[in-house]
């Protein structure tokens, strides 16, 4: 499914328009979408009152058609007009053939119109704004929005969670609640669909129902608060029009293509071999939960290289690993250990490094001497002197994932990048990310996309963002973001799980950026699921590895 900008999704309405599809045709379409999304949350109860907030652009015309079809479906709307000439309007002079009560803004000065409605309708749809809106909401439009903001506060009881629809995941039905329902059209009005950004006044959706494509702003950090549930509605446009377009939203049908097949004939070498260097005398944990999330997603046979002081604890933990113990320095990693890791890594079909190896600096000098790396700056009785670096041949390794304390290593070195062996697969959080690149964590998360982007293609290697709607990014400028934004992620060992799966993945056959997608998709499909079960604070990191099987089941349609 791609994820499109502002500017995008108007060139291919512009492209459709030009094909045969007209934009009354897709206005037609967006607004029967609309209404039957509303009817079904509704229940398809009959004679339900809905609010319909019009605007004056294309955003309010699919606001009037569906409440067009609304009224013809046995639901009783009414439109409350602002700033919208309707002279000529072929959609607003049908609402009016079936009687649909109207109030207009200019006539409501005081809101009390507005005010009696909201207090006993079942949905508010907001059809005020659309996506290509940027300007500060001001003046009347921002008591709007203030009245409606004040009154779903006053009816609220307790707000419902959703799953993503756009996941391919079904959404749970709504809790009971006394609050009105806020359904957006297109886009929460005042929320900017290319940074995510949201106005003061923007009132937070429960449902955005998002026409022909998502949008890349509301599937940012920043948007996350606003957008509810996100339903991509079809209306017509020809998805080959599309097609140019580099950037991409993970669904399950997707996810699901890239699952390694189980034969009945297998035995556990056909599931592949990984290794794992993890782990440190202070963290244990991270070395298990890498190893279990290996295992859960299928990984064949998975090896813990770890310090020697940690196995006892580590092996009462993970029955299912084997141990590769590796020489330490007061039970941290020692420099000692490369040879014998690269001397075993020739047996694996995918290898990790990083979680739970410590910024101690025999660990960080363990992945310079790995990686054949120097520091950039080195100490010397007169203070810091650079010294210019011979590069190195690449080891040779099998399939390489860095993450965590390997991604700080690598940090402390210029040009650290050339000397992986091609085609790794970094994972780095916006903490990590802004060491690699030498700038600041607002400077990351302020273009995730630019970012992720501008840094695979410039390492040469799969790099994945993770937080809130994680972005992967491919070298050849392939973007690809998780639909997922959910706060039961939001615990620590969570990435020692998501560096689990994708070593587990990598060693079943998939390339970087196939594990890439899969591995960020199942590990969000995981924490929605351990959101249901268990809710959005108490779950564990062990949690979220103990779903994946579960996840992967879900997506085989098993």
């Amino acid at each position: 499914m791609k994820l499109v900008n502002t500017e995008q999704m108007r060139e291919l309405e512009k492209k459709a328009d030009a094909s045969g599809l007209s934009y009354a045709q897709m206005m037609e379409n967006a607004g029967r979408a609309v209404a039957e999304i509303v009817a079904q949350k509704l229940g398809h109860k009959r004679g339900s009152p809905v609010l319909v907030l019009v605007g004056p652009g294309n955003n309010g015309g699919d606001g009037l058609v569906a409440a067009r079809h609304l009224k013809d479906m046995g639901h009783n709307p009414t439109i409350y007009i602002w700033k919208r000439n309707v002279d000529g309007d072929d959609n607003f002079s049908l609402t009016q053939v079936r009687q649909i009560p109207v109030i207009w803004s200019e006539q409501d000065e005081d809101s009390t119109g507005l005010r009696d409605l909201l207090s006993r309708v079942d949905i508010i749809v907001d059809a005020l704004l659309g996506t290509g809106a940027s300007r500060p909401i001001e003046g009347r439009l921002a008591e709007i929005l203030s009245a409606v903001k004040s009154a779903r506060k006053a009816r609220e009881n307790s707000p419902s969670v959703h799953l993503q629809t756009v996941t391919g995941v079904p959404a749970p039905a709504p809790s009971p609640s006394a609050r009105p329902m806020l359904i957006a059209v297109d886009t929460p009005s005042g929320l900017n669909c290319d940074t995510g950004v949201a106005d003061t006044y923007t009132v937070p959706a429960d449902v955005t129902i998002t026409f022909a494509c998502p949008k890349v702003g509301q599937f940012t950090p920043a948007a996350c608060a606003f957008v509810g549930e996100v339903i991509v509605a079809d209306i017509g446009i020809p998805a080959q029009l599309a097609e140019s377009i580099q950037v991409e939203l993970l669904a399950a049908q997707r996810v699901a293509a890239l699952l390694p097949a189980r034969p009945r004939s297998s035995h556990k070498g056909t599931f592949g071999r990984g290794l794992i260097v993890a782990g440190s005398v202070n963290y244990t944990g991270a070395a298990c939960l890498a190893a279990a999330a290996a295992t859960r997603v299928g990984g064949g046979l998975i090896t813990l290289a770890i310090p020697q002081p940690i196995h006892t604890a580590i092996a009462a933990r993970v029955a299912e690993a084997t141990s590769l113990l590796l020489p330490h320095e007061m039970g941290v990693i020692s420099p000692d250990a490369v040879d014998l890791v690269l001397a075993k890594s020739a047996d694996y079909d995918a290898l990790l490094i990083g979680p739970g190896l410590t910024s101690e600096k025999e660990a960080v000098e363990f992945v310079h001497t790995l990686f054949k790396l120097k520091p950039a700056v080195q100490r010397s009785q007169i203070g810091f002197i650079r010294h210019s670096v011979k590069e190195e041949t690449p080891p040779h390794l099998p399939p390489l994932i860095v993450d965590a304390d390997g991604l700080n290593a690598l940090a402390q070195v210029a040009h650290w990048w050339k000397s992986l062996p091609p085609g790794a697969l970094l994972t780095p959080h916006p903490g990590e990310m802004a060491r690699l690149l030498g700038c600041s964590v607002a400077d990351v998360q302020a273009d995730r996309l630019k970012a992720a982007r501008e840094a695979a293609m410039s390492w040469g290697h799969v790099v994945i963002l993770k937080g809130a709607h994680t972005v992967i990014a491919a070298p050849t400028g392939a973007l690809a973001v998780s639909p997922f934004a959910n706060p039961a992620l939001a615990t620590a060992g969570t990435g020692d799980v998501l560096a689990g799966c994708l070593v587990g993945l990598m060693a079943q056959g998939l390339s970087a950026w196939e594990a890439a997608l899969a591995g960020v998709f199942l590990h969000g499909l995981s924490g929605e699921m351990v959101s249901a079960e268990i809710g959005v604070s108490g779950g564990v990191a062990g949690d979220v590895a103990d779903h994946l099987p579960k996840a992967m089941r879900y997506l085989r349609g098993e």
